[in-house]
């Protein structure tokens, strides 16, 4: 495939574009500055563009087969950029007639019981409330995209640099826990499953937790 890959210079975004180019796709690497450290494929390109920007959006995604997102707001950024960017991507993708998206969520509007959501646990670390929060509300907006094969993959409740294991559970709507309740990933696998989803399309319209 030919991939558009937004997000690419943050840490998850690095390692997707790693695992796209060594199934022997080609990558698009967006980032606002047009740089991405750390790859050097003869089929990826690195270019800048502006996530909130629908006009830049289209012209970026015309030609690929399908987009992946790793996008998430920067340290001097409102959380609510989510939403916007949701909104410009979705504009973007259908001026561009690009149809799939798999997009990197949170965990925080996972369930961890009967109509209980991680975010509503007192577990949850109150700094990450506002980021949460706004991942839900672009959810929300993805879930209307009917016209698009999406997918909202979210990442366990921690997700660090690790290993490549190549192994990864998956759960409808649900946080994956392990035998303990803990609720894992390493980067490394989470990009295993973004990329297993991109090809496989099994998840379409599904908001889909991952984790061992």
């Amino acid at each position: 495939m030919n991939v558009l890959l937004l997000g690419a210079s943050g840490r998850i975004g690095q390692r997707t574009a790693t695992e796209l180019l060594d199934r022997g796709h080609a990558v698009t690497g967006v980032s606002r500055s047009g740089t991405v450290d750390g790859i050097d494929d003869d089929d990826f390109v690195a270019v800048a563009g502006d996530a909130t920007d629908p006009d830049d959006i289209a012209k970026l995604a015309t030609g690929h087969d399908a987009v992946a997102s790793a996008l998430g707001p920067s340290d001097d950024e409102s959380p609510e950029i989510l939403t916007e960017m949701m909104d410009a991507v979705i504009d973007g993708l259908r001026r561009a007639n690009v149809d799939r998206l798999v997009w990197t969520g949170g965990a925080g509007g996972l369930e961890v019981g009967p109509e209980t959501m991680l975010i509503e646990t007192e577990e949850f670390p109150e700094e990450w409330e506002p980021v949460a929060s706004a991942a839900i509300d672009a959810y929300d907006i993805l879930s209307e995209a009917d016209d698009l094969q999406w997918t909202y993959l979210a990442p366990a409740a921690l997700i660090e640099p690790g290993e490549r294991t190549g192994e990864y559970r998956t759960a409808d709507r649900e946080l994956v826990t392990d035998d303990e309740g803990d609720s894992y990933i390493s980067m490394e696998d989470f990009a295993v499953a973004l990329a297993d989803e991109l090809e496989a399309g099994n998840a379409v319209h599904t908001y889909l937790g991952t984790g061992y």
